[in-house]
């Protein structure tokens, strides 16, 4: 093989391989960032049982917010003063709800 005829396969394997991928979603973003940061508390040994908001907004999806609730939902957890200000003023406009252990409750 020449050099153009191997330059020519590596730039169509190089291509295909970009054209493949399918993006991440903002909430799958969200929703990873949002137990990232609930482990890393976790390891640090943060008390998470009163339902602090993690990330407000998270970082890379700032339209989104990340919550510990409890796990069934309590009354406490549908009050707006313990939600995440970002999400109370309109600044952000979806969140990731995370139990006590890090696990995915529910998003909106």
């Amino acid at each position: 093989m020449n050099k153009k005829s191997i330059l020519l396969l590596v730039g169509i394997i190089f291509v295909s391989g970009c054209i493949g991928q399918t993006p991440i979603s903002d909430k799958d973003k969200a929703i990873s960032e949002c137990k990232k940061e609930c482990n890393s508390k976790l390891k640090t040994n943060s008390d998470l049982s009163n339902g602090p908001c993690l990330l407000n907004p998270i970082p890379n999806v700032p339209d989104w917010v990340c919550d510990v609730t409890h796990n069934p939902r309590q009354p406490v957890d549908n009050q707006m003063e313990n939600q995440c200000s970002s999400f109370r003023e309109g600044k952000a406009h979806h969140f990731v709800e995370v139990d006590t252990n890090c696990e995915l409750i529910q998003t909106w």
